[in-house]
């Protein structure tokens, strides 16, 4: 029986298999990890912005957890940083307890995460029904859409209101006036998002859209609000002081977000085995690489990760055949904190909405919604009820509803 236990820690632990083939591979792996790298620094921003932790926890979160997963996980190909889907969740947990909570609940997630992947979870979460996870996932890019309708009309979102709430206060109370240069800059990385892929996939149209916003803003002297200060340097590690009883309160936040980054990160990990030759994911490891990652990431001052679907698809295809791409792109995020800080704080906020939007509605696959909806009636009525409770209603439920 000792023995048994032992040999299952140990296959959750990395080895040197993890690294097979690096010496033919090491320019690719490389070569995608910049590319990754540079795809994910805009979205790691707007994350952290959306969730209310601020962009430099964003960036904390994509460094620190994307190291972390990418060493521990089970998958060789993943990328793992703050997702959208994750904001969302993360987003009333800060408006109800306050920023002070933030490392204390993704640390207690992360905690969950690596039990659920030691005691064998992580297989048993596969099998959650499609026409719930599409359920979620739509309702989730509607809530990002939503988040961002503020800022893309240069307002601050109303305080205490749903998003749904909020983007419907905002655009009935319009200042055209003062809305003009924010949808401006909105409607300019929108289309270069959107046109710029189909001039040249290899392009990185997020990046290059939100410099383009940024040097528009800077020449013509819009008036646009600003991401403002980001450190220059990583915060040094701090464990947060918690009592049992805040803990408790804390606790069925962290489990949801806990349920979430499971969910979400063994998703990817699947969706990057079939894409990549680098054959199956170990689904318990990987739930252990990915606990992991947002116990440092809380450590640290981020907020809690997930594997990431749009920024592993993109490392596969850029070539990734080992973990050492995912590395490469922690590293170059860690180069933007030391080496261009200042630059990056002067991208407008409207920017980075955009960016959000044009990702909202690229996680809706009208192929899938359709495909449910002409299933069974059970399956169509799922989807919709899923959607609709994520979208309305309060968002911890939501996610423990449609799990």
């Amino acid at each position: 029986m000792t023995t048994l236990a032992a040999d299952r820690i140990t296959r959750l632990l990395p080895s040197r298999a993890d690294y097979a083939g690096l010496g033919h591979s090491w320019r690719r792996d490389v070569l995608a990890g910049v590319t990754v790298g540079v795809v994910a620094l805009p979205l790691a921003l707007a994350f952290g912005i959306s969730s209310g932790v601020g962009a430099a926890a964003g960036l904390v979160t994509a460094v620190v957890a994307g190291l972390v997963a990418a060493v521990f996980g089970g998958s060789h190909v993943q990328v793992s940083g703050p997702t959208g889907a994750m904001t969302v969740v993360l987003a009333p947990i800060v408006a109800q307890y306050g920023l002070g909570s933030v490392a204390a609940v993704t640390i207690l997630a992360g905690v969950i995460v690596v039990v659920a992947g030691v005691t064998g979870v992580g297989r048993a979460v596969t099998f959650i029904p499609w026409p719930v996870i599409e359920g979620f996932t739509l309702g989730i890019a509607a809530i990002i859409f939503l988040q961002q309708v503020p800022a893309a009309f240069g307002q601050a979102a109303p305080a205490g209101r749903s998003p749904l709430v909020a983007a419907g206060v905002v655009v009935s109370h319009i200042d055209t006036g003062a809305a003009r240069p924010a949808l401006l800059v909105t409607a300019l990385v929108a289309v270069l998002m959107i046109v710029l892929p189909r001039l040249h996939p290899a392009v990185p149209a997020s990046l290059v859209a939100v410099v383009a916003a940024t040097a528009l803003v800077a020449g013509t002297g819009l008036s646009a609000m600003r991401i403002g200060a980001l450190p220059s340097r990583l915060p040094a590690p701090v464990w947060p002081h918690a009592d049992l009883a805040v803990l408790h309160s804390l606790f069925g936040a962290a489990l949801a977000i806990a349920a979430l980054a499971a969910i979400e990160s063994l998703l990817s990990a699947r969706v990057a085995a079939t894409m990549s030759p680098t054959g199956p994911y170990d689904p318990n490891r990987e739930l252990v690489g990915q606990g992991l990652a947002s116990v440092a990431s809380g450590v640290f001052g981020g907020m809690p990760a997930t594997g990431a679907i749009a920024r592993t698809a993109v490392n596969v295809r850029s070539g990734a055949r080992t973990r050492v791409a995912a590395i490469v792109h922690s590293l170059v995020l860690l180069a933007v904190v030391y080496l261009i800080s200042g630059l990056v704080g002067t991208i407008p906020l409207a920017a980075l909405s955009a960016v959000l939007m044009v990702t909202a509605f690229r996680m809706i696959s009208p192929h899938t919604v359709t495909r449910i909806l002409r299933s069974t009636r059970s399956d169509a009525v799922t989807f919709l009820l899923t959607a609709t409770v994520t979208v309305c209603f309060d968002l911890i439920q939501a996610v423990e509803i449609g799990i």
